[in-house]
């Protein structure tokens, strides 16, 4: 662009103090032609970092955070380490553990407990998603054991499409596709890969 402008400047640009319009108009299309191939450029560059600066993280030790509904504790959960992530359309926790879970039942006091290595809360949706040998007691001492479990706070219910094995005080019983109430007392397993009874 330089090398044009130059070329342009070193032939007659000025005749009497005028203008050469033949020159002016080269100039501007020349000026206009290049900004359009930057500004497609720009553009994205743009986009990228608005995009970027959309999404808003934060950083948390030793975390613990408490759901509540209807005035009263309905979760707790305990981490080492949490990000949240809040954009558009998104919004959720990551929790790395050692994680610690306490669901409470209606009147407030704990009704299960869970433990895993890492969970993550998905906020739009009331969820928590355990992840990573996954262990679950109750207080009536039925225990649930996976690698992966999901608690839906509106339907107050835990489901598994992964392998489980529930151990209650008269059986045991394994399988994939579990659904089940969160003191374990009512639940199907939609493929039981074995049944075995205790004494």
């Amino acid at each position: 662009m330089r090398s044009l402008f130059r070329a342009l400047v070193t032939q007659e640009t000025v005749t009497l103090g005028r203008i050469n319009p033949a020159l002016t108009i080269l100039l501007l299309a020349a000026l206009t032609a290049s900004c359009t191939e930057l500004s497609e450029y720009d553009s994205a560059q743009i986009r990228s970092s608005l995009n970027d600066s959309l999404i808003v993280t934060t950083e948390s030790w030793d975390v613990e955070m408490t759901l509540m509904q209807d005035g009263k504790n309905r979760l707790l959960i305990e981490g080492s380490y949490a990000i949240n992530y809040q954009a558009s359309g998104r919004k959720q926790t990551e929790i790395d553990g050692p994680v610690y879970v306490q669901i409470f039942d209606s009147i407030g006091t704990v009704e299960t407990e869970a433990w895993s290595r890492r969970a993550v809360y998905i906020e739009d949706r009331a969820e928590f998603e355990l992840f990573d040998a996954v262990r679950v007691e109750t207080t009536s001492g039925n225990r649930l054991y996976s690698e992966y479990l999901k608690w839906t706070q509106n339907s107050d219910r835990i489901t598994s499409p992964y392998f489980v094995t529930i151990i209650t005080a008269n059986d045991s019983i394994s399988g994939s596709g579990f659904d089940g109430t969160t003191d374990l007392e009512d639940y199907v397993i939609e493929r039981p890969s074995g049944r075995m009874m205790v004494d």
